[in-house]
């Protein structure tokens, strides 16, 4: 399947502009943007997964643990001591 190109103008700070002269050959420079865009979502949407996990982990933590508790008990009530 054949990549579509879009072009669009941008405004950057002269000290990005430099940064990007200094990585990206002139004719690299899209490429270059194209990559770091995306490493840069990815690395946005695993760190918002990250934080999801844990909040929900949080949130859940109290009712997590009587369910691990009542599991025990039934356990301990089930199982001979060896």
């Amino acid at each position: 399947m054949k990549t579509v190109h879009k072009r669009i103008n941008i405004t950057l700070p002269e000290t990005t502009v430099a940064l990007l002269e200094r990585v990206a050959d002139k004719g690299s420079r899209s490429h270059f943007i194209d990559v770091a865009i995306r490493k840069h979502a990815s690395d946005t949407r695993k760190q918002n997964l990250r934080e999801e996990v844990k909040a929900g982990a949080i949130a859940n933590a109290a009712r997590d643990l009587e369910i691990a508790n009542d599991w025990f008990e039934i356990d301990d009530e089930l199982w001979p001591d060896y």
